[in-house]
Order: structure tokens, then C-alpha cells, then sequence
């Protein structure tokens, strides 16, 4: 469970496997929860963790698992992952069985399809629920209030009621408990903001590099937000992070389903500006990212290029943080903008990082390629005579005011085989009309077909496309052009009826 405020609370559960166990004549000799842990991934959940792994051993001291719905497996994005930890249990003997399912869980067809589809709907909830969330806070964003994450130095958390009266500073650990309270951010104590004036006026004034401010403040005992000593680093957040101006900045880093993390660009950024009380002149700030910014324009790509090529050498690996530490480089977000993203300019010098983060760059990529296939889009219905208008808000074409239109990027993925395939994600609570699927050619610039999904037809759950030889509920729907779509949508001048 993920919250006690719901049905899904494991006393409810409890109390509802209990009366099965009884009415089946049952005796329950031993229970696992995960109190309080998200159903997005196995990781955290260790009591689920514990059960797999007794089950495994081949020696559990019981003959049966009772589980209160399908869902509790939990929400995976990939439905095969809960079936996959229910055929363990079934491969060592243990029956499962779900006590508030409308049907037996007995093996045969119409169980199975109940299942699948039921594993799907689990899924899709979550991401409906973050897709919602995600926009109620990109709300809560723009009408000035803050959306979780440690205040920083000098800034304290305050706390609002519904009607924007102060209730009180929330101490380290405390969390707002009334669902209409927000929060906001205000000046900490006197001395903590003094010592941001004083880092601003040190590095604006007297010209000191963010190491030589960091040893200063050590040097006089003073320590971060978070009890430690000062670095270059923490110094470098103080003059670049915007809410020391009162800006709420949001969005920065995704998160979404427990899947990656992800840098975004600047404009995913959700920003309301001067939504808090600032803690420097703006002058100040602004200042200080000239200087920071001056600080890199005058090193050609070559110089950036051997500074973190040494770094490499003497470090043995790179990090945006690490890099963020180096007196004498630029900052990571500096590299960044120069060579169009870290992995690009790690890439330059020869380092590969364990991980392949080359996805982001490709992500990059056709986020930058989508406003030129929507504008393609749009040149295409107004040559058969439709319009189309785009909603900010939702991101929909509005095609002749009759019906809309969502439109979907699937990047290609090349297998060890060397074999391509795509993934398709629908964002099934816009509800749109029809969904357009752009399939990339490997290049990921290429166009290489469409697919035109009715809403009666889109698939519940996300679905991979191979090469050629696709489910025919799929194929059906491929198109080498979007000219089926500008002739369903053209407008036809009809005679005048006797």
C-alpha cells in the first residue's frame, strides 16, 4: 500500500484475506506486507522481496497464498512482471488466490484474460494518477507555492492555510497534515541570510572563486543547511539556484513511475517568478551568472575539452557533481549547453559511463523534432482545407472543432540481434480522438511509417512493434503517409439539397 487514506490499507486487506481464509477453511501462518512502499517497482518492497524468496527455497511452511486483488502484486508498468512473480509461486506447488476478485483463480481461459486485463488496468492507473499529480503540482507551481525538496540554506519552509494565512515554519522532517495547506518559501534567520549576502558580496565584490568562499566559511566555523562543510559546490548552488531571488522553479528532474531519472531541458521548466520573498537583489543574481557564464566563454571547446579530460585522468570517472567541484572548470551545466548534453562531451574525451545515458541525448532530440512534425501536421490538414488549433494545456490538436488529435513520437531501439523494435506509451486520460504514432527510422530522424489509433482502438497497456509481422490490431492501423488522415478531416462543399 502507498497510503493509508484508501481501501487498499493493509488493515482493510487484513480483515478481508481473514474472512476468506475462514469461510475456505484456511489457517494463516504467516503474513507479508509492505506497509507505506509504492507498487511502481520491486525495489523497497521487502516483505514481497521476502516471499519470493521463501518461495524459492523450496521449503515455505505454508501451502497457499492469499493475496486481497491483483493489483497488491503491484501497479508494474510491465503487466508481465506481477504474472511473471505469480508463476513462481505456482511453479513451487503454491496456489494463489485473490480474495476480492469476482472470479476463481483457477487456471482456466476466462481467468486468465480477467488477469491480464485487470494487470493492465493496474498499470495504467498509475500512470493516469502521475499524470494527474503531475499537473496539480505544475499548478500549485504557478500560483507561487513549493512543491517538496529541502528549502536549501538561508530559507525556511512556512506554512499556509487555505486562505494564505501563516500557520507556522515547518522544522526539518515535518510535513504539511491538512490537505488544503500549502507551502511557501521565506527568509531564514538573520545570520543564515547575512552569510548569503555575504557569499554574493565576496564573489561579486572581491572577486574570490567559489573554493576560496567555501574555505572562508569553513574557516569561521559556519556549516550548509545540511550540517556539513561549505565546498565549491554548495557555494555554486547558492549564486545559481533562482529561488534565492524568489523564483519557484519546478520540473527540472523527472522521475516519472519509479522508471529514470531525467535531465529536462529549460523549457519543461515549470517557473512561477517572484512567487517568494528574495534573499538577493536581482541584480546581484544576475550578476553572478554573468560572471560565471563570462568565466566559460572565454575557453574555446578544446580548453573545456582538456580540463575534463585531466579530470578524468586523475579521477578515473566523471560525474556532474564532480565536475561541479573543480575550482578551476566550468560548471556541468556549462558543459551541457556547449556540446549539447554531458554524455556528449564525456563522449569527446573517451569516457563511457557504465550506464548508457545515450538515451537522453536521442530523447533530446525528437522532443526538439516534435514542434516541426506538429507544424508538418498542421500544413498537411490545411492543404485538404481543415484547421487545427493546439491546446497549450494538453498538447491536443482541436482538428475543425470536430475531433482531436494527440501525437506520438516511438523511437527506435536496436536489439543485441541487431533487430529493431519500438515501444509505444499512450497517455490515455487526454482521451484523444485519435492518436498518431510517428515511427523514427534508426537514425531517429527519419520518418519511417504511421500509425492512426481511434480511441475505441488504442491499446490498453504500452506495446512493442517489431520490424514487420505485428499483431493485425496493429497493423491495421499503419499508414506509409498521414494522407488518410487529411482526407478524413478535408472539408467537401456540399450542393445545396432541393
Amino acid at each position: 500500500m502507498s497510503t493509508d487514506h484508501q481501501r487498499y490499507s493493509t488493515e482493510n486487506q487484513r480483515e478481508t484475506i481473514g474472512k476468506y481464509a475462514a469461510q475456505h477453511g484456511m489457517v494463516i501462518a504467516q503474513t507479508y506486507a509492505d506497509e507505506g512502499k509504492s507498487g511502481l517497482s520491486l525495489e523497497g518492497r521487502s516483505a514481497l522481496q521476502q516471499l519470493i524468496k521463501d518461495v524459492q527455497t523450496g521449503h515455505p511452511d505454508f501451502e497457499a497464498i492469499l493475496v486481497y486483488d491483483i493489483s497488491r502484486w503491484g501497479r508494474f508498468q510491465d503487466a508481465d512482471e506481477s504474472a511473471f512473480y505469480e508463476y513462481l509461486c505456482r511453479r513451487s506447488g503454491i496456489q494463489v488466490f485473490y480474495c476480492a476478485e469476482p472470479f476463481e483463480n483457477d487456471g482456466s481461459p476466462m481467468a486468465t484474460i480477467m488477469k491480464s486485463v485487470k494487470r493492465a488496468m493496474a498499470g495504467e492507473y498509475s500512470r493516469e494518477l502521475s499524470n494527474k499529480v503531475f499537473q496539480g503540482q505544475c499548478r500549485l507551481i504557478e500560483l507561487g507555492f513549493r512543491q517538496g525538496g529541502s528549502p536549501g540554506f538561508g530559507l525556511r519552509r512556512m506554512l499556509l492555510d487555505e486562505h494564505r494565512a501563516p500557520k507556522g515554519p515547518l522544522r526539518p522532517g515535518e510535513q504539511k497534515s491538512l490537505q488544503t495547506d500549502r507551502v511557501i518559501l521565506t527568509p531564514g534567520p538573520h545570520d543564515e541570510v547575512a552569510t548569503v549576502h555575504y557569499i554574493y558580496k565576496e564573489f561579486l565584490e572581491a572577486g574570490k572563486l567559489e573554493q576560496d568562499i567555501a574555505d572562508a566559511l569553513n574557516a569561521k566555523g559556519l556549516r550548509t543547511d545540511l550540517d556539513r562543510a561549505w565546498t565549491r559546490g554548495t557555494v555554486h548552488q547558492v549564486l545559481t539556484n533562482e529561488k534565492y531571488i524568489g523564483n519557484n522553479v519546478y520540473n527540472r528532474t523527472s522521475f516519472k513511475l519509479k522508471q529514470r531519472h531525467v535531465r529536462n531541458t529549460a523549457d519543461m521548466w515549470v517557473r512561477r517568478d517572484g512567487a517568494f520573498e528574495s534573499l538577493v537583489p536581482i541584480e546581484w543574481f544576475r550578476r553572478a551568472q554573468e560572471v560565471i557564464a563570462a568565466r566559460s566563454r572565454r575557453l574555446d571547446d578544446a580548453s573545456m575539452l582538456e580540463l575534463l579530460r585531466h579530470l578524468y585522468e586523475k579521477a578515473g570517472a566523471l560525474s556532474g557533481l564532480l565536475i561541479d567541484e573543480q575550482e578551476a572548470m566550468p560548471s556541468s551545466s556549462t558543459y551541457r549547453s556547449r556540446f549539447g548534453g554531458l554524455v556528449r562531451a564525456y563522449s569527446l574525451i573517451g569516457f563511457r559511463p557504465s550506464r548508457d545515458y545515450r538515451y537522453l541525448e536521442i530523447n533530446q532530440a525528437l522532443r526538439a523534432l516534435m514542434p516541426n512534425i506538429v507544424a508538418e501536421i498542421v500544413g498537411g490538414l490545411s492543404d485538404f482545407h481543415a484547421t487545427a488549433n493546439s491546446d497549450i494545456r494538453t498538447g491536443l490538436l482541436n482538428v475543425n472543432d470536430e475531433f482531436t488529435l494527440s501525437i506520438v513520437i516511438a523511437r527506435c531501439h536496436q536489439l543485441i540481434s541487431g533487430t529493431f523494435r519500438w515501444r509505444l506509451h499512450f497517455d490515455t486520460s487526454l482521451a484523444p480522438d485519435i492518436t498518431v504514432v510517428v515511427r523514427m527510422a534508426a537514425d531517429q530522424r527519419t520518418v519511417l511509417d504511421y500509425y492512426l489509433f481511434p480511441r475505441i482502438d488504442l491499446p490498453l497497456r504500452p506495446c512493442r512493434l517489431a520490424e514487420q509481422d505485428n499483431e493485425v490490431t496493429l497493423d491495421a492501423y499503419r499508414f506509409e503517409s498521414l494522407e488518410p488522415l487529411y482526407v478524413l478531416a478535408e472539408r467537401c462543399v456540399l450542393n445545396k439539397a432541393a
